[in-house]
């Protein structure tokens, strides 16, 4: 009896102390643990930080919100969320690496993520099969690669949007964008929008994505607007001035209000992500010199009540990381593409073991995701596929029209949110 007891004690010991190493382990869940019976599944979010260019550390610092949260309510249908952050540096080099670092963490899908560098991360997670959900939008494999499930309809559909835009209002326009691969779709796009206004075309005024001296652009911009101050004719008409130049937008706006000062200054206009709501309070609120500039988003005004849950979401979960701005549109997105993969996620059985490669299946054959009515219902199988030339993976060519009054970006009187898809149909290839 004495051995049998003490054998006992002995497997009770082993048992308690291989349970304990399990759970700091993280291999697996014990019943009504948070992680439910599903295990934990494993995403990736990666996005440029502290370069000196574009950077959006407010995707990643939303994606790890999303996590606390979902996580604080027991997972998603029964599995506990890991959420992998990686910073992409705006080099092909790091979008690579953080794309290499998805497929070493198993990660069941790569979400809400931003690089200008197309090719050097889907070419890693297409060998491997994982699935590019709701990108930013700004390369053009985002909307050619099978892999990929945009949200929007990325900066081609901005860009078009901006032409409608000030299609209606301008009689001749200037585009100042990055002298990129990717800023060199740009102008394409703007005229496509412009054109379908009957508009002539814009101006192409490049400029380094990383300068930090915009005065030989802005004098470019104005004398293509409003002409040398000889022109009587020319200068009676309205020029529309438009940067799309990301975190240097600001910086390009700044040296085109000190060029010439006292002349008649152009129209000013931009997209989402070049300028935001944090933008014009930072540089002075009603006294901001975006002021009255026209802007071009993909969602509703950052005031729509629709956006209260991802702000409640932000004020419980982000923990005053200040990089998470509800108003800001990389944040925006990431919140929609974790409310798809959240979506997609419960359509499995509770429990059922998750990897990439069924995550892909549900992308594909999966009945429209809803947004909360932030975009319209998304669906990525074949029938929904777009003819745009070079952006055939575009479901929602959505765009809404913004403009800056006393301070608040607000929707532009008298125009609704327009499908811009038809004159992307219409526009010659860009990729």
């Amino acid at each position: 009896m004495t051995i049998s007891r003490r054998a006992a004690s002995l497997s009770r010991t082993l048992v308690a102390t291989a349970t304990g190493a399990c759970l700091v382990a993280g291999c697996g869940t014990l019943p009504g643990g948070s992680g439910g019976s599903g295990g934990t599944i494993t995403v990736m979010t990666f996005a440029p930080e502290g370069t000196k260019a574009t950077n959006m550390p407010g995707m990643t610092g939303m994606a790890k919100a999303y996590e606390r949260w979902v996580n604080a309510k027991g997972g998603i249908n029964g599995h506990r969320l890991r959420v992998l952050t990686c910073n992409e540096k705006n080099t092909p080099s790091g979008a690579a690496d953080c794309a290499r670092k998805a497929v070493a963490e198993k990660a069941v899908a790569v979400v809400g993520s931003y690089s200008q560098h197309g090719r050097a991360f889907m070419a890693p997670l297409e060998a491997e099969g994982i699935p590019f959900i709701g990108g930013y939008g700004v390369s053009s494999e985002e909307f050619q690669s099978p892999l990929s499930y945009p949200v929007n309809g990325g900066q081609s559909v901005l860009i078009a949007g901006a032409g409608h835009q000030l299609g209606r209002v301008c009689d001749q326009v200037a585009l100042v964008r990055p002298d990129t691969i990717a800023g060199d779709t740009l102008p394409v796009l703007l005229n496509a929008g412009l054109r379908a206004n009957k508009m002539a075309d814009a101006a192409d005024i490049r400029a380094a994505e990383d300068s930090a001296d915009f005065k030989p652009q802005a004098g470019e911009a104005i004398a293509h607007t409003i002409g040398s101050g000889k022109e009587k004719e020319k200068e009676k008409e309205k020029g529309c001035v438009t940067a799309v130049l990301g975190e240097r937008t600001e910086t390009f706006f700044d040296a085109f209000r000190r060029t010439e000062p006292q002349r008649r200054k152009p129209q000013i206009s931009s997209v989402l992500g070049s300028v935001s709501q944090s933008l014009v309070d930072r540089t002075g609120g009603r006294e901001s010199p975006f002021e009255g500039a026209y802007l071009t988003s993909w969602y509703p005004v950052s005031s729509d009540p629709l956006w209260d849950p991802m702000r409640k979401v932000v004020a419980d979960f982000a923990f005053g990381d200040d990089a998470v701005d509800p108003d800001d549109s990389g944040a925006q997105t990431t919140w929609i593409a974790y409310t798809v993969l959240g979506e997609i996620v419960k359509r499995f059985k509770e429990g059922e073991e998750i990897d990439a490669r069924k995550v892909k299946r549900s992308l594909n054959e999966s009945q429209p995701v809803k947004t909360g009515g932030l975009t319209p219902d998304l669906s990525w199988r074949y029938q929904d596929m777009r003819a745009v030339a070079g952006f055939p993976r575009i479901v929602n060519g959505q765009v809404t029209f913004q403009i800056v009054q006393a301070g608040r970006l607000v929707a532009q009187p008298g125009e609704q949110p327009l499908d811009m898809t038809p004159t992307l149909v219409q526009a010659p290839r860009t990729a």
